[in-house]
C-alpha cells in the first residue's frame, strides 16, 4: 500500500526480513530502537550492518541506538562487530535485556526516527510488514518499546574488564 509517501510492504521469509532490517538501519537519522528475541541469525554480525550502524552512530552526538532482547547472549557472544560499536559508542548505544515477566512478548519490531518500522507477527514467524513514512504506526511501536525498555535492564557493557 502506498499513499502520500506512506508505504507498507509485506515481508515473507528471513531474507526479506533481514533486508528490511538493513534498510531501516540505513534510514535512521536520529534514533533506532530494535526489539528481538535474541538477535540470532538476523545479520547483526554482518559487515554491511556494522558499517551502516557505525555511519549512523558517527552522524551526530545526539543519535541513539537501543537494542532490546529477551536473551542478549547471542548478540554478546557471536556479534563482535556490535560489541565493538558498543565499546566505541556507549554514550549513545545501549543493549538491554527484558526481565522474565516480559518473556510473553513475542512480536519483534524496529523503529527508526518515529517514521519507519519493521515488525513481525511472532519471533517464530518471518512474515511481517515494513512501513515507511508512517509516523502513526511508528510512534505506537516506539511507545511500546519505551514501556518494555523501562522495565528492562542493561545486560551488555562496552567496557572491557581485565584482571
Amino acid at each position: 500500500m502506498s499513499e502520500g509517501g506512506l508505504t507498507h510492504k509485506p515481508l515473507d521469509g528471513v531474507a526479506e526480513y533481514v533486508a528490511a532490517l538493513d534498510e531501516i538501519c540505513g534510514l535512521a537519522q536520529q534514533s533506532l530502537f530494535i526489539f528481538e528475541n535474541d538477535f540470532d541469525s538476523l545479520g547483526f554480525d554482518s559487515e554491511v550492518r556494522y558499517n551502516t550502524l557505525r555511519r549512523f552512530l558517527l552522524s551526530s552526538p545526539f543519535v541513539c541506538l537501543h537494542l532490546l532482547a529477551h536473551d542478549t547472549e547471542p548478540l554478546v557472544r557471536f556479534c563482535p562487530r556490535i560489541m565493538m560499536l558498543l565499546r566505541q559508542f556507549s554514550h549513545v548505544m545501549h543493549i538491554y535485556q527484558t526481565p522474565t515477566n516480559l518473556r510473553h512478548l513475542t512480536a519483534p519490531f524496529a523503529v527508526a526516527d518515529s517514521q519507519h518500522f519493521v515488525r513481525r507477527f511472532h519471533f517464530n514467524d518471518t512474515r511481517g510488514i515494513f512501513g515507511q513514512n508512517d509516523p502513526q504506526e511508528s510512534i505506537l511501536l516506539k511507545s511500546r518499546f519505551e514501556e518494555i525498555w523501562a522495565s528492562s535492564h542493561p545486560n551488555a557493557s562496552g567496557s572491557v574488564l581485565g584482571l
